[in-house]
């Protein structure tokens, strides 16, 4: 899961023109964490995904891989 989440999140972040602390802004997370996520350091809580997939409009099970667009 590790690699399909920082993979997923690195396109969302560059289809939506975020960097890291654009996104830590929206989503109210700190930008060494979603850092952490990218480098596949560390996998994001349940309450971090909820807010990840409100930022991006996506579901969850995409971001995690268990689902295609």
């Amino acid at each position: 899961m590790e690699i399909i989440f920082a993979k997923r999140l690195k396109e969302l972040m560059i289809e939506n023109n975020l960097n890291q602390v654009q996104l830590a802004e929206k989503a109210n997370l700190k930008q060494n964490t979603i850092s952490s996520w990218l480098k596949g350091k560390k996998l994001p809580n349940i309450t971090s995904l909820w807010l990840l997939a409100d930022v991006f409009s996506v579901e969850i099970d995409y971001l995690i891989g268990r689902k295609d667009y």
